[in-house]
């Protein structure tokens, strides 16, 4: 009898996971969904991405964290955010200040879909280490500072950050550590910033995906092109057995950027 009890007890637990599955996305029972939540501590994980530190996100095989830099702009941050919704995928988002400032409301959607909201400079330098380390500073804070208002004072920015161009001057870096923020870097790129298909992200995704076996990828929202590919990439990631995760901060407080850098 009690072998039977466990049987009957496993094929319950099996039911109830397969209900918990599909009710995440019922109207698209096929979708790719989001596998879990990986709560995160920055004080523990300060730094990560393998293309040049360390440590990165521990993720099991096959797991993806889906992350996108530069902004929102419309019409393509609208429709990355619509094709997000339509797979259940929750994602991470590094805004840059000025972007944000411009189009508030698409900040606002997105925090309120459940991705999560992380900072990427004021004005995106790519010479960010040829700037004065106080200049440095200030696009940081600024960045924080912008983004924090277009947000509003019921939604929180996420203390993550991401360099521009993965530039990552030491000066810069130890101050979001003085500030208590996880510096990002990425597993995997798409070069969705060059001018190159839908096609072919997709297709350099996936190889190098299908390399690594899981991580970080960055992709960037603001791009035509990435918007464009998104909706093949999460098929063929459902397709070839990869899980979605959404990367949470362990502490929801936003983070506080100083005011020694002006406003």
């Amino acid at each position: 009898m009690r072998s039977k009890s466990i049987v009957l007890g496993m094929l319950v637990l099996v039911c109830l996971t397969r209900f918990t599955f599909a009710s995440e996305c019922p109207d698209h029972p096929g979708a790719i969904g989001t596998s879990r939540d990986l709560l995160i501590d920055p004080r523990e994980h300060p730094r990560i991405g393998s293309m040049q530190y360390s440590d990165t996100l521990p993720l099991e095989d096959h797991e993806v964290v889906l992350s996108f830099d530069d902004g929102p702009l419309s019409p393509s941050t609208n429709r990355v955010l619509d094709t997000l919704a339509s797979q259940c995928v929750k994602a991470t988002f590094f805004i840059i200040g000025s972007m944000a400032s411009g189009e508030p409301r698409l900040v606002q959607r997105a925090y309120d879909e459940g991705h999560t909201i992380g900072t990427h400079t004021q004005n995106h330098p790519l010479r960010l280490s040829r700037l004065p380390d106080d200049a440095q500073l200030k696009e940081i804070d600024d960045g924080i500072a912008s983004v924090t208002a277009a947000l509003g004072e019921t939604r929180s920015v996420a203390p993550f950050f991401r360099f521009p161009g993965l530039v990552h001057p030491p000066s810069a870096e130890a101050h979001l550590a003085s500030l208590g923020i996880m510096v990002w870097s990425a597993d995997v790129v798409a070069d969705d910033w060059k001018k190159i298909s839908p096609q072919e992200v997709l297709r350099r995704v996936l190889s190098r995906l299908e390399r690594k076996g899981r991580g970080v990828l960055l992709l960037h929202d603001m791009q035509r092109r990435t918007a464009s590919a998104l909706p093949g990439l999460l098929r063929a990631l459902n397709a070839r057995g990869f899980r979605i995760v959404h990367v949470v901060p362990v502490d929801t407080n936003p983070p506080a950027a100083t005011a020694a850098h002006g406003p």
